[in-house]
């Protein structure tokens, strides 16, 4: 069906959330849920099925066009694109040089989205609550797994694309944050640094077919289960702020054949001074609540 819509939005709609997914612990699809376009965007994704190719094939390109809601897609997904691939050197700088105040913004960030996420639910039932707590419980877990080894075969890169486009869908499970769990979250962007197609070629395949598959399951649940499911994406971005929380120290780390140290674990801490550096981390958590407060209110449903 098709809807008026302003494509300049759109695609600033999808510049975020390609921000928010270069950022392990940040998910793109917890700004689509705040922007007003998560649904829309589960439903135009799961639309790729056998109707769309039956258009294709009779050279129905206009129907085509409206039933898959491609003008949305391709604005959305252009602003993705944009996003990721100006800023992954950027953020990769930034992790290395200043992480502190860069945790801390996107800390304050997503806690304001677990208000803004949860007060959704139209009515806190048992059910939702218990959902909330799983959700919850799953993100942390997820976050204290230990990373795995960099891999660079074609299948489990394959497989990589496959479960963070499943997660970067998803309102409080960060894609970023599952590659580095799956241990090649530095190799995909350094590959999309460097255009290196032998990682991006099976690396977006599986994002094609982890897409379309999921989708199709999330538009169900949330049109049979709408408060448990916004309720379990709420736990989820809740559960997330253990990956986020800015002040952290290196509590394992492993030495590579080459020589490189990666961290394995980090012991969160408290801050050791109210320095003009924390100040700032502090000042920044709060930038971040007040952006998404800014975001909610300019950002309005595209119908």
């Amino acid at each position: 069906m098709p809807r008026k819509e302003n494509l300049l939005s759109v695609f600033l709609k999808g510049a975020a959330m390609g921000t928010a997914n270069v950022i392990p612990g940040v998910s793109g699809g917890t700004i689509a849920f705040i922007t007003g376009i998560y649904e829309r965007l589960i439903y135009a994704l799961k639309s790729f099925n056998t109707t769309a190719i039956g258009f294709l094939l009779k050279g129905k390109f206009k129907n085509f066009v409206q039933y898959t809601d491609l003008g949305f897609l391709s604005t959305l997904g252009a602003g993705v694109a944009v996003s990721i691939l100006s800023l992954a050197k950027l953020f990769d700088y930034l992790f290395a040089t200043y992480p502190v105040l860069l945790w801390a913004f996107f800390f304050g960030l997503i806690l304001a989205s677990v208000y803004y996420v949860g007060k959704q639910v139209t009515k806190w039932s048992a059910t939702a609550i218990v959902a909330l707590i799983i959700g919850t419980i799953i993100a942390v877990g997820i976050s204290l797994l230990n990373p795995a080894q960099e891999n660079s075969s074609f299948w489990y890169v394959f497989l990589c694309g496959i479960v963070a486009i499943c997660s970067m869908i998803l309102p409080g499970l960060s894609g970023s944050f599952i590659l580095i769990i799956m241990g090649n979250y530095r190799l995909i962007l350094r590959a999309i640094g460097k255009f290196n197609f032998s990682v991006l070629l099976p690396l977006g395949l599986g994002c094609v077919v982890g897409v379309v598959a999921f989708s199709n399951l999330l538009s169900y649940v949330f049109k049979r289960f709408p408060d448990v499911t916004i309720a379990l994406l709420t736990g989820f971005i809740l559960g997330s702020l253990n990956i986020l929380w800015p002040w952290k120290e290196a509590a394992e780390t492993f030495i590579k054949p080459n020589g490189e140290e990666t961290i394995l674990k980090y012991a969160k801490v408290l801050p050791n001074s109210l320095d003009a550096h924390n100040i700032m981390a502090i000042a920044l958590v709060f930038l971040g609540i007040a952006s998404i407060f800014i975001i909610e209110r300019l950002a309005k449903p595209i119908t």
